[in-house]
């Protein structure tokens, strides 16, 4: 038996795109039997070990963890300041209405 695709007649009058009226086109794959009775899983690939990661994946793996440990930093700094400012502005509310309260009087 022949390996590879073996060549048959072209039956279908050109409707398939091969540009011929009749002619010979490919066949199926055939696999040797000596082949196919060692391996089961003919044609599946093996499965190679990963490769270890490159060093500039690690770099730049620990740029984005660097990256969002300050990103959580800043947005912490915010809330504080967000919290201080909003406790300010409302002793000055305060204020303000108590000396509004006291020149009306």
């Amino acid at each position: 038996m022949p390996l590879g695709h073996p060549w048959e007649p072209c039956l279908s009058g050109g409707c398939h795109g091969c540009g011929r009226p009749y002619g010979w086109v490919r066949g199926p794959r055939v696999t040797p039997p000596r082949v196919a009775a060692m391996d089961p899983g003919v044609g599946a690939r093996k499965e190679r070990p990963k490769p270890r990661e490159p060093a500039a994946r690690l770099e730049k793996a620990k740029q984005r963890s660097a990256q969002q440990e300050l990103k959580q930093r800043q947005r912490a700094e915010i809330y504080a300041l967000n919290r201080v400012m909003t406790e300010l502005e409302q002793q000055q509310f305060d204020s303000f209405c108590k000396q509004m309260q006291g020149s009306g009087e």
